[in-house]
């Protein structure tokens, strides 16, 4: 755009921004507008991180211009900010007031259930009412079955896919609980049908949508005949489940060693309704389930015969699973102890969280 047309969607968001900061009443709700708007994902971010499309000869004067409307932003917030506390703290005086040392004390507030595992025991619920088992594997896992016993030798490139903790003693932080996949191949013999719940880590770049650690559930079935119409029937039968209701879904091909052929399940980001936040990176949609067709030399790992048998797997992200559910549109708000985190354990659904920070 020209300085004539950026000049205008700034005069916008200001008057726009004067108009939504009378209505704050709260610290949280100021510093989500702030961030909305003048944060490294907001309208403002995104107008400076176009800088470098205009000519070299207009960029000091849209970055003068930018500059400026971030101070005058950045203005509107502190004097809302500033409103927002003195109105606190009068109620406080208030309050103090009119205290009387005579009253009953307040009852502390009951135990509540995270979110994941919230989740996690709708999961349970709905495989377990569909003859599957849970298994639970170890957060310290060995090479083999993290990587080789799931088609991934040694310098294979898909390593590289799995940012790993490496311990001093030789084995890992796992990566993924899909190394119970052969284990309980090992343990059961087909026809197999078991869920592993559990925690996983990575090293990777922490953002809205990434944490080094997080939850996911793993989800296997080997029978006789089991095909790609098994298993899409499966993953939607279960978000309808948890979401209580059909959501939209799309279905694309995906690369994963240890399936054949590989596809990633996205649905709709409930955080923006399908229009584009900083939770799905603008695109609308969140990646919630991994899965394919499990591959023929994962099946010769667990000692069953892929001429015979067949199944299909999946790895469902807990964890982005709750953020959806329950509205939560930073990943970090889960694993940063804020109590507002939570829902009322006397609901196994529970309401919308309120911490959207």
């Amino acid at each position: 755009m020209d300085l004539e047309q950026l000049n205008s969607e700034l005069d916008t968001l200001r008057s726009k921004t004067a108009a939504a900061v009378c209505d704050l009443t709260s610290m949280d709700e100021v510093r989500r507008l702030e961030s909305q708007t003048t944060g490294k994902s907001g309208t403002l971010g995104g107008m400076l991180g176009g800088i470098k499309e205009y000519p070299p000869q207009e960029r000091g004067q849209v970055g003068e211009t930018l500059n400026q409307a971030k101070g005058e932003l950045a203005a509107l917030f502190k004097n809302a900010a500033d409103r927002i506390r003195s109105t606190a703290a009068a109620a406080e005086a208030s309050k103090a007031s009119s205290y009387d040392p005579s009253l009953p004390g307040a009852r502390p507030p009951l135990g509540t259930f995270h979110p994941v595992t919230l989740v996690q025991q709708q999961v349970e619920d709905v495989f377990q009412r569909l003859g599957f088992l849970v298994e639970t594997g170890t957060e310290m896992e060995t090479e083999y079955y993290n990587f080789e016993a799931l088609n991934i030798p040694k310098l294979h490139p898909a390593r590289d896919m799995q940012d790993t903790f490496w311990l001093t003693n030789g084995k890992l932080l796992r990566t993924h609980t899909s190394p119970v996949q052969v284990q309980a191949m090992e343990r059961h013999g087909p026809p197999l049908r078991v869920i592993v719940p559990g925690r996983c880590f990575r090293y990777e770049t922490i953002d809205p949508s990434h944490e080094n650690t997080f939850h996911q559930v793993e989800g296997l079935m080997i029978d006789k005949h089991i095909s790609i119409a098994n298993l899409i029937a499966m993953m939607k039968l279960l978000l309808r489940e948890v979401f209580g209701r059909d959501l939209k879904v799309r279905l694309r091909p995906g690369y994963f060693p240890f399936v054949e052929p590989g596809f990633e399940l996205d649905m709709s980001c409930l955080i923006c309704g399908g229009d584009g936040c900083g939770t799905c990176k603008r695109t609308g949609w969140i990646e919630i389930l991994p899965c394919g067709m499990v591959h023929p030399n994962v099946l010769r790992a667990g000692r069953i015969d892929p001429h015979e048998y067949t199944g299909f797997a999946f790895g469902l992200g807990l964890t982005r699973l709750a953020m959806m559910k329950y509205g939560v549109a930073d990943i970090r708000v889960l694993n940063s102890g804020d109590l507002r985190a939570t829902v009322p354990a006397s609901r196994f659904g529970g309401p919308t969280i309120v911490a959207k920070d």
